[in-house]
C-alpha cells in the first residue's frame, strides 16, 4: 500500500491551520495597529480637557492640601500623585491615570487622561516581544506558518493546484514584496 502522502499533507495543513488562527489574528491586529502608529497611538486613548483654578494658582510654594482642595473641586481628589513647579508662571499635577498643567497666574489649564485602548494595548505588548519565553514560542509560531504556507501549495491538484493558477498566485506573492524591497532601497 502506497504512502497517501497528499492525504496527510491535508490533514497537517488543516489541523495546523486551525491552530494558528488565534496566534494568526492576534499578529495580525498589531500588526495593523502597529503600521498606523504615525495616525494613532495604538496603545493609549489620550484625552484633553479645559480646566479652572477658580482664582489664579497660590503665589510661591504650591502647598498639597491646596493642590487636593482644587483636584475635590473637580472630583480628582482621590487620583493625586504629586505636583512639582516645571518652571516660573505653571504648575504640574500628576494623576493616576493622566496629569494637570496650569497656568498660574489665570489658574487656566489642560487635564490630560491617559488610557490603555482596550485588546489593542494587549496584543502590542505581544509584538513588542516582552521576553525570552515569548521570543521562543514567536519564533515557532513563524515556523508553523511557513509550514502552513508550503503544505497549502499541494492541498489541490491540477490546474488549480501548484502546477497551474497556483504557480502564478505562489509567484505574485514572492514579486510584490520584493518589489516594494526594489522600490524602498
Amino acid at each position: 500500500m502506497a504512502f497517501k502522502w497528499r492525504k496527510w499533507n491535508n490533514i497537517l495543513h488543516r489541523d495546523t491551520g486551525y491552530l494558528i488562527v488565534g496566534m494568526t489574528v492576534i499578529y495580525s491586529l498589531s500588526g495593523i495597529a502597529l503600521n498606523h502608529r504615525q495616525d494613532w497611538n495604538p496603545n493609549y486613548e489620550i484625552s484633553h480637557q479645559e480646566v479652572l483654578w477658580q482664582g489664579g494658582v497660590p503665589a510661591g510654594d504650591v502647598a498639597r492640601d491646596d493642590v487636593l482642595g482644587f483636584l475635590e473641586t473637580m472630583g480628582e481628589g482621590d487620583a493625586y500623585k504629586q505636583h512639582y513647579i516645571p518652571e516660573p508662571g505653571q504648575v504640574k499635577i500628576f494623576l493616576h491615570g493622566g496629569s494637570i498643567t496650569l497656568d498660574r497666574a489665570t489658574g487656566a489649564g489642560y487635564l490630560e487622561r491617559i488610557r490603555r485602548r482596550p485588546v489593542f494595548f494587549e496584543v502590542n505588548f505581544l509584538h513588542y516581544n516582552p521576553g525570552r519565553l515569548w521570543t521562543w514560542f514567536s519564533d515557532l509560531f513563524c515556523g508553523v506558518l511557513i509550514f502552513v504556507a508550503i503544505t497549502g501549495l499541494f492541498v489541490l491538484k491540477g490546474r488549480k493546484g501548484i502546477t497551474g493558477r497556483g504557480a502564478w498566485l505562489t509567484a505574485i506573492g514572492f514579486v510584490l514584496p520584493l518589489g516594494f524591497l526594489i522600490a524602498y532601497l
